[in-house]
């Protein structure tokens, strides 16, 4: 009977799934202010990101952070219509200008490359951790 209970009991340990445990900071919050030069992921994520000639050549689908919490990079959604075929990339932040138009009050991307370079680099995959 005993070990028909230890039985049991390993085996609804090893069916139920794994839950993730999150650590809590052993210091208090720190509360900051954002400045204007700040910049949002919400600003970032969905904006075009046009070359030097004005074409849109990608748009900002993402934004990568490392384990320290700075930005490892933005993900590019390049190529493909309507959702088809859509190829996405990581790219260096430092690869795109973002900046703030005052006057027309949006946001804008510029990165010196072609559609064609970046339909052409190594493929960001949505998957493993990443995949939502």
């Amino acid at each position: 009977m005993r070990n028909a209970f230890i039985g049991a009991l390993l085996l609804s340990a090893v069916a139920a799934p794994a839950l993730a445990q999150t650590a809590v900071p052993a210091t208090a919050p720190r509360f900051v202010t954002v400045t204007d030069s700040g910049v949002l992921s919400s600003n970032l994520v969905g904006l075009n990101v046009t070359n030097a000639g004005g074409q849109t050549i990608g748009e900002i689908k993402d934004v990568a952070f490392d384990t320290n919490r700075n930005v490892e990079g933005y993900i590019l959604s390049v190529g493909g219509f309507l959702g088809m075929s859509q190829h996405y990339v990581g790219v260096d932040p430092a690869a795109v200008a973002i900046t703030y138009d005052a006057t027309d009050k949006k946001w804008l991307a510029k990165m010196n490359a072609t559609a064609d370079q970046l339909k052409a680099a190594p493929a960001f995959e949505y998957g493993g951790r990443w995949k939502s």
